[in-house]
């Protein structure tokens, strides 16, 4: 059974919220969102910081990043200030979004390591 947690309007929660269930945000988060599922913003919603969930939509604020795997959808009183990474974006008439957003599977950075350049000493043999 997938857990829906809701702040509500009047409540503020600071620090990272992290969750395998649907959030819907009414009142203020300052702080990182880790969900697996759906984010919804609602319109009297404020988030301060980074959100990084499967699908979101967003009504209210949103002053920070925000990583979405499949779809975001910025409803036309929704505001974003800061970056978006996205599979799909729905951006209705009247949203407001103040950032640079990339669609599509995201690049996976690869980590190559340099060699560490070693002294080699050798014996002199007679």
């Amino acid at each position: 059974m997938l857990v829906s947690n809701r702040i509500n309007h009047g409540t503020e929660l600071t620090g990272e919220l992290v969750s395998d269930g649907d959030i819907r945000v009414e009142g203020v988060i300052r702080g990182t969102i880790k969900c697996k599922a759906k984010v919804a913003i609602g319109p009297s919603g404020l988030v301060e910081g980074d959100i990084f969930c499967k699908s979101a939509d967003v009504e209210g604020r949103v002053k920070g990043d925000v990583e979405v795997a499949d779809t975001l959808i910025l409803k036309a009183t929704s505001s974003v200030d800061g970056n978006i990474q996205t599979g799909k974006i729905v951006v209705e008439s009247g949203a407001r979004f103040n950032g640079i957003c990339n669609m599509g599977q995201r690049e996976k950075k690869v980590h190559v390591e340099k060699p560490v350049a070693r002294t080699l000493q050798t014996e002199a043999v007679s």
